[in-house]
């Protein structure tokens, strides 16, 4: 018994010896209570990747800790969170031609063509990123300016809204694109006057093309997925939300996640397109044991997007009469797919951009809800962009979460109110009205439709600005939140949105060590520099994840 006793001894305390306590000292802290009010402290201990206490300013600091870290005066914040992202997309798009902030067709092709002169063995040239709104002549492309350059492969570059696609006539010929094709349900195939696709396929359409494209393998997904935790975290987000993922996306997850920690935690949501959608909703739940990868959510996409007019409108755009936008779904399909996910408890988001879309969507929200007693699963309209003044308070009413991406506002002002005019825009990027009528907002970025820097989300939601400071009074600034309430929405509040207010989102005892340190102080600087903010040291699970 006396050797037993000495051997269990032995264990623990060699177990004991395994945690590694740290003392993080001379930081300039700022974190949340559950009343959304601001906190401050001077020190943080963790032990391994749990909190163990928050010191405040002139608090006796513990004496005896092994590792002490001084955190030079710097800003210490919760690891901030992105409520709606697609890492996928993302990682792809470093590794494609970038059409980002290209100011004409012109330079868009130009782009592509370098791009495609240096990548000569690779068999389709794809990007993303292109905006017909930021060019002298608003105009969607053509496939002609493409064939002129590029003839011998075929192109296909997505709109930065996601929602649109550009294929030059090789890739149009591959999916079999002519005459006599039909619209897809939910999808459009843009054409001339004489009937002929222009090369621009909008939505489902898209399908068309992209289902040419080779599928990545397992292993080239894994090399995306870790491309872009890497640059994500370097902006000081330690959290996404990814926003519709497939079942080989899955598989690549679990398979990263088994072998090591993600690099950043990821709560995914299952695509409610996959093939095998009713499958992974039978397999239940997934949770890694180092919670960096959860799964408990659905992504159901109802309409497009407002750029390209496919999101779906009541009464038709202000600058394209006839045009109603699209519903990617019948009534029938999209609430079985929303049923569905009740009955399997999963919580339920839905892409809704136009007012249509939104009404449709919680419509079947506040039916199913109660059908399927599922209030308790907080489920969620992603975007909620254009809202009838009625479907505002509906939000609260029924506990559905708006997830909202702050820089939408300032990248859409140009064209926004051209699209639906000025009264309907009054319900639009509604924010403040949300909030007053009870709502909680998750807030992230859509990147890489945006880019995922979570501050210039901060700076946009505080400002109703872009980085440019217009315009100069801010965007129907009445709809601004205050910087307590912008913070939340990307920390406790997005955790919230993510069933994970109980291990991140704040700063407490018991919680993950997840935290950043940066560069200047949030709080204490003008509004309109925000966006100029850098993350100086990600941390995640109580270790440092960047150089």
């Amino acid at each position: 018994m006396k050797k037993l006793s000495l051997a269990l001894t032995f264990l623990f305390l060699a177990n004991f010896g395994l945690a590694e306590t740290t003392l993080l000292v001379n930081v300039n802290g700022y974190t949340l209570t559950n009343d959304r009010e601001i906190k401050r402290f001077t020190a943080l201990k963790f032990t391994d990747d749990l909190i163990d206490r928050l010191y405040l300013l002139e608090e006796e600091l513990p004496t005896g800790i092994e590792t002490i870290i001084d955190g030079k005066g710097q800003t210490l914040i919760p690891g901030l969170i992105d409520a709606h992202g697609h890492m996928e997309s993302y990682g792809s798009s470093l590794l494609r031609v970038d059409l980002v902030g290209a100011n004409s067709e012109q330079e868009a092709v130009a782009r592509i063509l370098a791009f495609s002169q240096k990548n000569r063995g690779l068999e389709w040239i794809q990007g993303r990123g292109w905006n017909q709104v930021l060019w002298d002549v608003r105009e969607f492309p053509a496939s002609a300016s493409l064939d002129a350059l590029i003839s011998d492969r075929p192109v296909w570059v997505t709109r930065i809204d996601g929602h649109a696609g550009w294929a030059n006539s090789l890739a149009m010929e591959l999916a079999g694109i002519n005459l006599a094709t039909e619209n897809p349900t939910g999808g459009q195939i843009m054409r001339d006057q004489d009937g002929n696709a222009t090369g621009v396929l909008i939505d489902t359409a898209m399908n068309y093309v992209s289902s040419q494209i080779p599928r990545p393998t397992l292993e080239e997904q894994k090399i995306t997925l870790e491309t872009a935790m890497k640059a994500l975290a370097g902006y000081g987000i330690t959290s996404v939300h990814d926003a519709g993922v497939g079942s080989q996306t899955i598989r690549a997850y679990k398979e990263l996640v088994e072998a090591a920690p993600l690099k950043i935690r990821v709560n995914a949501m299952l695509s409610a397109s996959d093939p095998l959608y009713q499958d992974r909703l039978s397999e239940g739940f997934y949770r890694s044991k180092d919670d960096t990868f959860v799964m408990h959510s659905v992504k159901v996409v109802s309409d497009g997007a407002l750029g390209s007019r496919g999101a779906a409108m009541i009464e038709s755009y202000s600058d394209d009469q006839g045009n109603r936008g699209l519903l990617r779904y019948d009534d029938e399909r999209l609430e079985f797919l929303m049923r569905a996910a009740m009955n399997a408890g999963f919580q339920v988001a839905t892409h809704a951009i136009g007012d249509n879309a939104n009404f449709v969507s919680l419509d079947n929200y506040e039916r199913l809800i109660a059908e399927t007693n599922s209030r308790s699963l907080r489920h969620r309209i992603e975007h909620a962009q254009i809202l009838r003044y009625e479907d505002i308070a509906k939000f609260a009413e029924l506990g559905v979460i708006p997830s909202m991406q702050a820089t939408h506002a300032t990248s859409d002002k140009n064209m926004a109110e051209d699209r639906i005019g000025g009264i309907r825009i009054q319900g639009a990027y509604a924010w403040r009205k949300l909030i007053e009528a009870g709502a909680l907002i998750a807030n992230g970025s859509d990147f890489p439709v945006e880019s995922p820097n979570p501050f210039w989300g901060l700076h946009a939601a505080v400002t109703r600005q872009d980085r440019n400071g217009n315009p100069p009074e801010g965007w129907f600034p009445e709809e601004r939140m205050t910087l307590t309430e912008a913070f939340a929405s990307f920390t406790l509040d997005a955790a919230y949105a993510g069933h994970q207010e109980d291990i991140i989102g704040s700063l407490e005892v018991g919680k993950k060590a997840d935290f950043v340190l940066l560069n200047r102080d949030i709080f204490s600087i003008p509004a309109d520099e925000l966006w100029q903010v850098q993350a100086l040291e990600t941390w995640i699970n109580g270790k440092r994840i960047t150089d």
